[in-house]
């Protein structure tokens, strides 16, 4: 947890019912979560409907419109949305991806979840191959059948190299992405991905700057590889523009930034119109609830930047599934004392 800052809110009703959300950083900017919660949206959530999460969430993003419409802002009304809908699914006495098939009006009902396929991911751009080997091959063993790994070693040929590795090791039968972390100009980008082709990679993610539209257009036409992003956009508009650009084939909203669940929700909608499938990025937690709760969802990340730590039942794998909870809401119970070690208390109620 060193790198990262995790921000909770716990919302309680009327009649002592609770609903817990979170959203993180990754080392910076928490404070400013935080005292957006703290000093502006816990006050004025109090005395407020849970019934109507749709059209709360609409009158949060005005209120805050003027410094918000991304960022910070985004930030925080996460962190409320989803412990609303916690909230909400717990009142119905449902788990999350249940609760939304029942309640969202384009989604379908269902008495069982559907299949949620996980990868693993991990930080190993600066591994040497063969430690980078050795921690796939215990992903593997533990049972992921779908691998992530990062690109944008200082020379192509190493990236080149290192793909190469990893696809012997997983042979032709298990999924392969690859990771830029935004490393690349557009033209390094066509031409990273244009000397990766053959690999048999799932995708190519976050190639360059997450608001160049037009360049993620140019690298998906030029660079012959499905582009997957998102993570590092903040609003539903962001979205739409990068999906009617045509420069992703893979959006990869993360519910912790992008506002919320709600808002996840209107990505996942867009990405359908436009016959893509919805993947994640992080907070695998929360995720496999949103992935079991759509019809066309890609692959769930498993990477719990250490949160699992403090997590009473972290997510289970099971022969390249994820085992969606079955517990009212989304049924992730923090330890409340081993954060509050961590540090400063970032919980406002």
């Amino acid at each position: 947890m060193d790198a990262f800052q995790l921000i909770t809110v716990r919302l309680t009703d009327s009649d002592g019912g609770t609903g817990v959300g979170y959203t993180f950083t990754v080392g910076h900017g928490g404070t400013a979560v935080r005292s957006l919660l703290r000093d502006d949206l816990s006050e004025w959530l109090a005395g407020e409907s849970c019934d109507e999460i749709a059209e709360l969430w609409q009158r949060m993003w005005w209120r805050l419109h003027w410094v918000g419409r991304g960022g910070v802002a985004s930030f925080a009304m996460a962190a409320v949305d989803i412990a609303l809908w916690d909230l909400q699914a717990r009142r119905a006495g449902r788990p999350l991806w249940r609760h939304l098939r029942e309640t969202v009006d384009w989604l379908t009902p269902a008495d069982s979840p559907p299949t949620v396929t996980p990868y693993a991911g991990g930080i190993d751009l600066d591994d040497p191959i063969d430690v980078l080997l050795e921690r796939t091959q215990g992903r593997l063993e533990s049972g992921f059948r779908a691998i992530k790994m990062k690109v944008g070693r200082p020379q192509l040929a190493e990236d080149v190299e290192r793909v190469t590795a990893m696809r012997e090791l997983l042979g032709s039968d298990i999924p392969l992405m690859v990771d830029a972390n935004m490393r690349w100009s557009v033209d390094e980008a066509i031409t990273a991905a244009r000397a990766l082709d053959g690999l048999d990679l799932v995708w190519l993610e976050e190639p360059t700057a997450p608001e160049d539209w037009d360049g993620h257009a140019r690298i998906a036409d030029e660079g012959g590889l499905p582009i997957a992003a998102g993570e590092n956009l903040h609003s539903v508009a962001e979205f739409r523009e990068l999906i009617t650009r045509g420069g992703i084939a893979y959006p990869e909203p993360d519910v912790a930034t992008v506002g919320g669940i709600t808002p996840w929700l209107e990505v996942a909608r867009i990405s359908a119109e436009n016959g893509l499938p919805t993947t994640t990025h992080g907070v695998h937690d929360l995720h496999v609830h949103l992935l079991a709760a759509i019809d066309h969802a890609s692959f769930l990340e498993v990477h719990g930047f250490g949160l699992e730590q403090f997590i009473a039942a972290p997510l289970a794998i099971g022969d390249g599934q994820a085992v969606v909870p079955d517990r009212p809401g989304h049924g992730v119970e923090l330890a409340w004392d081993k954060l509050a070690s961590l540090g400063q208390k970032t919980t406002p109620e």
